[in-house]
């Protein structure tokens, strides 16, 4: 009862082990980055005024969600992510 085995650490266990920290820090210091550059340009001029983005005033309430907006963000950084990973692969 009282003994303590340890299972076997392969080597792709402790490969990702040791990744997986590093990941999630470069993540938060992208978003971190990406966020104080959004605070101090304050809006981009284009963001959020793009056709098809939806607004929807009701008296004294507004509804804003930037659809389009959003398609066109995720697509870009997603064209950009490949790059920078397709760079770094040769």
């Amino acid at each position: 009862m009282g003994s303590s085995q340890s299972l076997p650490t392969t080597r792709a266990s402790a490969t990702l082990s040791s990744t997986l920290p590093r990941a999630f820090i470069t993540t938060v210091v992208v978003l971190g980055v990406v966020g104080l550059l959004l605070i101090i340009m304050g809006n981009v001029p284009f963001l959020g005024k793009l056709p098809g983005d939806l607004v929807i005033r009701r008296g004294g309430v507004t509804f804003f969600f930037p659809i389009v907006t959003c398609i066109l963000l995720s697509v870009v950084l997603t064209v950009l992510i490949n790059l920078i990973f397709w760079i770094f692969r040769r």
